[in-house]
């Protein structure tokens, strides 16, 4: 990711704005980066991606065959102790 300095950000928006188009762009301030300009696709696929992360799965919702591997997993012997904090 390009970065470019706050004064230079002011100076040149015009020409950051069609730059974006192909990388987002930290902005930094005194060396430390203060935001990220991105285009309006790379926002829109961030913001889905965060709807989707908030979205709680119910396992009644979920397919026969996604609960089966689930029921069917079994955790490697390396983490066996921890069985013994299930049965207390």
């Amino acid at each position: 990711m390009r970065s470019v300095r706050a004064t230079d950000f002011v100076r040149n928006f015009a020409q950051i704005q069609h730059d974006i188009r192909r990388e987002a762009i930290a902005v930094t301030s005194h060396g430390r980066t203060t935001g990220v300009l991105i285009s309006p696709d790379d926002y829109a696929e961030l913001e889905s991606l965060r709807a989707k992360a908030r979205q709680s799965l119910r396992v009644e919702n979920l397919p026969d065959d996604v609960v089966r591997g689930l029921r069917e997993t079994a955790m490697d012997r390396r983490h066996s102790s921890l069985n013994d904090l299930m049965d207390e």
